[in-house]
């Protein structure tokens, strides 16, 4: 069984994925004094980029709770990014080209590839993490972590993670019916920014030169970046209807929860002692 390691200054960590689940597990590990770098995959689209790194690969600024992330776009740049780095590194590169770096600590697939096949990725770091659906620690990975609604946060023991089901986490009682989908493949264009307020009906942007419709009102909560192809049956945008409680930046509950597991998973815990053993006992 691999063995929880203790995370230090100068630790390395790679997170594949640039979305916001994947963002709070890095804002986590940076906090515990990790290299951080996340790499990009271009599936399934990132939408709600105010709550990720995923546009500092565009060379925008990008900060999520305090941390910036940083764009890098040569493994020079991470090497030296080893001895101190203050942001998280957000990269182009693959994890075939981030393996020569160096050792990896930790490894954390937090792609949310929910209907694809997901590699064995034991071994390739000193443990490794796969989040939602695909993984078990008997085939993929060391450490396996559920990311579904009412299990979020849940380490698996054994088995696997419970596959996708189609169903939509709630958000304040609005399933589904908060996002729009991509009926076709297409370059998506839009020029409206997340966190605007939305009205039903209103063309939030065009795929393929047919336009898309916010489907209810609220925030903008998450949009695919504008200039971008999208493939088939993707989110595209996702609208928040709980008026002021709408969050559309930071890190919510959900990634929180998971980003915590991950910590949890990967260091060791303190030894907790009964509460009697730490009084002397008096002898009459």
């Amino acid at each position: 069984m691999t063995q929880p390691l203790q995370l230090s200054a100068g630790g390395f960590a790679v997170v594949l994925g640039t979305n916001e689940i994947a963002s709070a597990v890095a804002v986590h590990l940076h906090r515990e004094g990790c290299c951080v770098v996340m790499s990009h995959d271009p599936f399934p689209p990132v939408i709600r980029r105010k709550m990720a790194f995923h546009d500092a690969l565009y060379g925008d600024e990008v900060t999520v709770e305090g941390v910036r992330g940083e764009r890098v776009d040569h493994a020079t740049q991470i090497f030296k990014a080893l001895r101190r780095s203050d942001n998280v590194l957000v990269s182009w590169l693959a994890l075939p080209d981030l393996l020569p770096i160096g050792a990896v600590d930790v490894l954390i697939d937090a792609r949310m590839q929910k209907h694809r096949v997901t590699p064995d990725l034991r071994g390739l770091a000193r443990i490794s993490v796969g989040l939602g659906p695909g993984f078990s620690t008997a085939v993929n990975c060391d450490v396996a972590i559920e990311t579904r609604p009412g299990r979020s946060g849940l380490i698996v023991g054994s088995g696997w993670t419970d596959a996708a089901d189609g169903v939509a986490s709630p958000l304040g009682g609005v399933g589904a019916e908060r996002f729009e989908y991509s009926q076709a493949s297409g370059r998506w264009r839009t020029a409206v920014e997340i966190g605007s307020r939305v009205f039903s009906g209103f063309t939030i942007g065009h795929l393929g030169g047919v336009p898309v419709r916010a489907p209810c009102d609220g925030i903008l909560r998450g949009v695919v970046r504008d200039g971008q192809d999208v493939p088939q049956g993707v989110k595209l945008l996702e609208v928040d209807s709980r008026g002021r409680h709408a969050q559309w930046t930071g890190i919510d509950d959900r990634g929180r929860g998971i980003a915590k597991a991950v910590l949890r998973a990967v260091q060791p815990q303190p030894e907790i002692r009964p509460s009697y053993a730490a009084q002397p006992i008096a002898v009459f």
